[in-house]
C-alpha cells in the first residue's frame, strides 16, 4: 500500500473498518437527504417572496456557486484538519439551513441561506468523499459506488419525506426542522465511527501542496460531462417529453423518476461490477449504455422508448463519477482531498452550466440534436476510461 500524508497513521483494525464504512454509509445518505429536502421547499419560499421565474432562478443560483466556491478550500481544510472533522462540523452546519430556508422573509436573505446551504453541502461533499477513498483504501475492496448508491437513495427519502410532511398538513417550519433535528442526531451518531484522520502535531507533512497533478484536472473533466449528463435529466427530460413526445405535464416528470431509480440501482450494485470488469471497462460499459440511452430518446419516437432511454443512462451514468473520484483519491503526489475537490468542483461546473449549454444548442437547432451531443461526449468518456487505471 503507498503511503501518503493523507493515510492512517496507524493500520486500522476490522472492526474499525466496519464502522467506518457503516459511517460513510450514512454521510453519504444525510447529504442526499439534506440537498433534497429543499426542492419541495422550492414552491414555497417562490410564493412567499413573491418571485418571479427569474429572481427565483438567480436565488438558486447561489446553491451552486456556493458549492463551487466551497469546494477548493475545502480540499485544503480537509487536508489540514482531517476529513471527519470537516464532515461533523460541516454536516451539523448544513442542518441548520433547512429551517432557515423555510423562513426566510426576503430574496436577499434567501440568496444567503442558499449561498451558505452551497457552501456547507459542498464542504460535506469533498470531505466524505476523500473519507470514502481512505475507507476504500484499508477496505481493500471496492466501495465507492454503494457509498454513492446511498446518497442516491437519500435524495429519494428527502424529497419523499418533506413532500408526504406537507402532505400531511404539517407547517413548513416543522417540517424543515423535524428534517434537520434527524439529520443532527444521525451526524452525532455517526462522528464516532469516522476514522481519525487529523494530523498529528508533531507530524511533518509529507506531501506539499501546490497545484493538483494533471491527471486530477482530467478526471474533473470527465466528471463535467457525467454532471452534464444528469443535468440534462434533471432540466430537460420533463421539457423533452412534453414538447417532442406528447406527453402530458403531469405525467412528463416519469422521465426523471425513472433516470433516478436506475441510477440508484446502479450504484448500489456498481461495487460488484466494478470489481469483477474493473474500473476501466466500468467506465466505458457505463458511457456506453448511457450514449445509447441519449441516441434512443433523441432518435425513436415513442414515450415508452424514450422512457426506456432515460433508464438506460441512469445505469449507464450512476458507476462513472464514483470511478473517477476513487481514481482520483488515488493520484501519487496529490493529497485525495484536494485531487476530489478539484474533481468535484469540475463535475458541479458540468451540473450548473450544462443544462444552459444545451438550451443554447437546442434553441440553435432541437433538443433531440442537443441530446445527441451528449451522447457523443459521453463517448469521449468512454474512450477516455484507461485514465482511471493510473
Amino acid at each position: 500500500m503507498e503511503a501518503s500524508s493523507d493515510t492512517l497513521r496507524a493500520p486500522a483494525a476490522g472492526p474499525v473498518i466496519s464502522g467506518a464504512k457503516r459511517a460513510t454509509r450514512l454521510i453519504f445518505l444525510v447529504s442526499g437527504i439534506g440537498m433534497s429536502a429543499w426542492a419541495p421547499m422550492v414552491p414555497y419560499a417562490k410564493a412567499r417572496l413573491g418571485l418571479d421565474d427569474a429572481q427565483l432562478g438567480l436565488a438558486l443560483l447561489a446553491f451552486g456557486g456556493g458549492s463551487m466556491l466551497s469546494m477548493p478550500f475545502v480540499g485544503w481544510l480537509a487536508h489540514k484538519l482531517g476529513n471527519r472533522m470537516v464532515i461533523v462540523a460541516s454536516g451539523l452546519l448544513m442542518c441548520a439551513a433547512l429551517p432557515v430556508l423555510a423562513v426566510v422573509p426576503s430574496i436577499a436573505g434567501l440568496i444567503a441561506a442558499l449561498l451558505y446551504f452551497g457552501v456547507m453541502l459542498g464542504a460535506v461533499d469533498v470531505a466524505m468523499n476523500a473519507h470514502a477513498v481512505d475507507v476504500e483504501r484499508h477496505d481493500g475492496g471496492r466501495l465507492m459506488s454503494g457509498f454513492h448508491g446511498l446518497f442516491s437513495v437519500g435524495g429519494l427519502t428527502g424529497a419523499a419525506v418533506m413532500s408526504g410532511l406537507l402532505a400531511l398538513g404539517m407547517p413548513l417550519g416543522f417540517a424543515a426542522s423535524a428534517i434537520a433535528a434527524l439529520l443532527v442526531m444521525i451526524v452525532l451518531w455517526l462522528r464516532g465511527d469516522l476514522l481519525d484522520d487529523a494530523p498529528a502535531a508533531h507530524d511533518v507533512p509529507k506531501e506539499p501542496l501546490g497545484m493538483p497533478h494533471a491527471l486530477a484536472w482530467l478526471l474533473g473533466l470527465l466528471c463535467f460531462v457525467s454532471f452534464l449528463a444528469e443535468g440534462a435529466m434533471l432540466d430537460w427530460s420533463a421539457v423533452f417529453l412534453r414538447d417532442f413526445r406528447g406527453v402530458s405535464p403531469a405525467s412528463a416528470g416519469f422521465g426523471y423518476a425513472c433516470f433516478s431509480v436506475a441510477m440508484a440501482t446502479g450504484r448500489l450494485t456498481g461495487d460488484r461490477i466494478v470489481g469483477r470488469y474493473g474500473p476501466e471497462w466500468a467506465v466505458r460499459i457505463g458511457a456506453a449504455l448511457a450514449a445509447a440511452g441519449f441516441l434512443l430518446v433523441a432518435c425513436v419516437s415513442g414515450a415508452p422508448a424514450s422512457l426506456a432511454g432515460f433508464v438506460l443512462i441512469g445505469l449507464g451514468a450512476s458507476n462513472i463519477v464514483p470511478v473517477m473520484f476513487s481514481a482520483a483519491g488515488r493520484l501519487p503526489g496529490t493529497p485525495p482531498a484536494i485531487a476530489i475537490a478539484t474533481a468535484t468542483t469540475l463535475g458541479y461546473a458540468g451540473l450548473l452550466s450544462g443544462p444552459a449549454l444545451i438550451g443554447f444548442v437546442a434553441h440553435a437547432s432541437s433538443l433531440p440534436v442537443a441530446f445527441a451531443g451528449v451522447a457523443g461526449l459521453l463517448v469521449l468518456v468512454g474512450l477516455s476510461a484507461r485514465i482511471v487505471k493510473r
